[in-house]
């Protein structure tokens, strides 16, 4: 079994060293790489094809933010795990419409970390129930709390497209799970896209569980 590339970006040595020892006692991850800032990140990525990056929020020259939104304009396919001292509810919200996989404070326990790395690599997006929470509530003020969304409908096909997006499938294999054109895939897409008022498959995935209308 091939190992896990792993590159851990953060600031300060002393997080970084920390990390390595950490992610390295499981022997399928292998951190092949570490960056200060995101500058630095952008190239290593370049260079080294990491599998999942390790991103912190806070850092010099260029924000773990900033690096996300260069990463999501490139689309990069590469997940891209929060890793950060940040508790705030807007940042998570715009962490995970940038695309990020998972959103971990730097107290997390290794286990959880493990396994949101091993659902990264899957393509699925792993919070932890108080996070989940935090950003649902953060989604729910910003569209406004005096506003009643009605819950879309969606037609049965769409549902089930937007399934296997939220099992981390993409475009193509759903394509052929249906026996339909990846055309025909991600023109569901965007009418699912359309009814949920939203622009990307992790804020999809989101609010569809937000709204019942998909449970994982």
């Amino acid at each position: 079994m091939s190992t896990i590339k792993v590159l851990i970006v953060d600031d300060h040595q002393l997080v970084r060293d920390g990390l390595k020892l950490i992610v390295e006692t499981n022997e399928r991850f292998d951190i092949i790489g570490e960056a200060e800032n995101g500058q630095v990140a952008l190239r290593l990525i370049d260079e080294l094809k990491p599998d999942v990056i390790l991103l912190d929020l806070n850092m010099p020259v260029m924000s773990g933010m900033e690096t996300m939104e260069v990463l999501s304009d490139n689309q990069c396919e590469i997940p891209v795990i929060i890793l950060t001292t940040y508790n705030e509810d807007e940042l998570m919200v715009n962490a995970l419409a940038l695309g990020a996989k998972g959103y971990l404070l730097k107290d997390t326990n290794r286990v959880h970390l493990f396994r949101t790395i091993e659902s990264a690599i899957r393509g699925e997006t792993l919070l932890q129930s108080d996070i989940m929470t935090k950003v649902l509530a953060a989604k729910e003020r910003k569209e406004g709390s005096d506003k009643k969304t009605e819950i879309p409908v969606l037609t049965d096909k769409e549902k089930i497209i937007l399934q296997f997006v939220a099992r981390g499938y993409k475009s193509k294999e759903i394509a052929f799970d249906m026996g339909v054109t990846e055309r025909t895939v991600k023109a569901h897409l965007t009418s699912i896209y359309s009814k949920l008022g939203v622009d990307s498959r992790s804020q999809a995935v989101a609010t569809a569980m937000e709204r019942r209308i998909i449970h994982i």
